[in-house]
């Protein structure tokens, strides 16, 4: 009976510690996992929305976005000019084959700009993503506090996936 007790006890244990089931989506062998954005108080103009993004057999590219939550979504990357970081549209974000492209504060985004109402903890939004040769796909953005730094194991890890990016001249 006792080692059935610590048996017990033991998978207790592990499941109060184990992470919560990541949001995946698929598109053809591509793997996105865990969107989300920040909340905006007050009457916000813009946000931003972030995702990992798994790479399958083949290279591929993450060419646009689009919600209605804006009136305008776009990719967006930064970049140091004269030693300050100053945000930037890009074209799209590669994504290598088997590997990985991070959607991070700080980094490569999806922009939404002129934000139709503000992004309320808890609740969510869809976002369409467009890939070069996977097609698109529709993914639900769960929306954090307003200080998240992200969402899942993955972005809380410090994961660092290889990316490109190619700017619009």
């Amino acid at each position: 009976m006792r080692s059935l007790f610590t048996v017990g006890a033991f998978a207790l244990t592990l499941a109060a510690i184990a992470p919560a089931t990541a949001a995946e989506y698929k598109i053809g062998d591509i793997t996105i996992v865990d969107p989300w954005a920040r909340a905006t108080p007050g009457t916000p103009r813009n946000g931003g929305a972030y995702l990992t993004i798994k790479g399958g057999a083949s290279d591929d590219q993450l060419t646009s976005v689009e919600s209605d939550v804006a009136k305008r979504t776009e990719l967006h990357g930064h970049k140091n000019e004269n030693g300050v970081m100053k945000m930037h549209r890009v074209d799209g974000v590669e994504i290598p084959a088997s590997g990985m492209a991070m959607l991070k504060p700080g980094g490569y985004h999806i922009m939404l700009m002129k934000l139709k109402h503000a992004l309320k903890e808890g609740e969510s939004f869809p976002v369409t993503l467009h890939f070069a040769n996977a097609g698109k796909v529709t993914v639900e953005v769960k929306i954090l506090g307003v200080g998240a730094m992200g969402a899942g194991k993955d972005a809380t890890h410090g994961g660092h996936g290889k990316m490109k990016m190619k700017m619009k001249n």
